[in-house]
């Protein structure tokens, strides 16, 4: 219910707060499709489908990060399974977990045109602000999940007849910059799945704020294989933490101090 469910919710969602009519789900059409066909009312182009199940399936599950942790310390108390996807859902809302692709896309919007990738990545460095989209604290080197999407993302616009995007030609140029860049190549910092994930969903006229609810809704698969394997051998999650305050502190009754 809770994979089947999350995306009309997340389409009705973003209709009702334009002021449109939400759109029922249809039987008929597989996942994507319903998705896409609920969010603007048109069965989309069999390859707009293709290209966001691969997303959804590059998503779906990614090892022990925040959200699936949040996910299985309530799972661990023997909490109802909405409420564990509830739990995910809050530590993926942070910027800093769900939100990457969004700062992605609004960093690109930003930069403008691939002549301006240079100046933006030095003015990045020297200001010691984060190019978004780079690095992984898992992988050290480029993240298998954004090559699946760079590639559909050139296959589809190719297959449609759309010449160049402005969007994809500057993350094609930002990338090309940092794997020939000291500073990138000494840190291992290589694009990730949300590097070309928002430029995807931006083509498909999805709005920016919706990236992370398309990320819960694919999430939420992984979250609940976790809570899964969770209960079968259930151990309550429950961490110590090491005092490292004053000792023998002397104890003055609050009127006195």
């Amino acid at each position: 219910r809770l994979i089947a469910k999350l995306p009309t919710i997340v389409a009705a969602w973003a209709r009702l707060r334009r002021g449109d009519e939400y759109i029922p789900p249809r039987d008929d059409l597989p996942f994507s499709d319903n998705f896409l066909y609920m969010l603007t009312e048109t069965v989309p182009h069999p390859l707009w489908s293709e290209v966001f199940d691969d997303c959804l399936i590059l998503h779906a599950e990614h090892t022990m990060n925040a959200s699936t942790f949040a996910g299985m310390v309530t799972a661990s108390t023997l909490a109802d399974p909405y409420t564990v996807v509830a739990s995910s859902i809050g530590a993926l809302k942070g910027p800093l977990h769900g939100g990457a692709n969004e700062e992605v896309v609004m960093m690109l919007r930003e930069i403008g045109t691939p002549a301006q990738a240079h100046a933006a990545v030095e003015a990045r460095l020297n200001g010691k602000n984060k190019l978004m989209g780079f690095g992984h604290r898992v992988y050290k080197n480029y993240d298998p999940r954004a090559k699946i999407i760079q590639k559909a993302c050139h296959e589809v616009l190719g297959e449609l007849g759309i010449k160049g995007d402005p969007l994809l030609d500057l993350a094609m140029e930002l990338e090309k910059i940092a794997l020939n860049d000291k500073y990138f190549v000494d840190r291992k910092l290589y694009p990730n799945v949300d590097f070309y994930s928002g430029i995807i969903y931006d083509k498909m006229g999805i709005e920016v704020d919706l990236f992370t609810p398309l990320f819960a809704m694919a999430r939420v698969s992984g979250w609940l294989a976790h809570w899964l394997e969770q209960l079968r051998e259930n151990k309550l999650y429950r961490p110590d933490q090491i005092y490292s305050g004053e000792h023998d502190r002397h104890y003055v009754p609050i009127d006195r101090r």
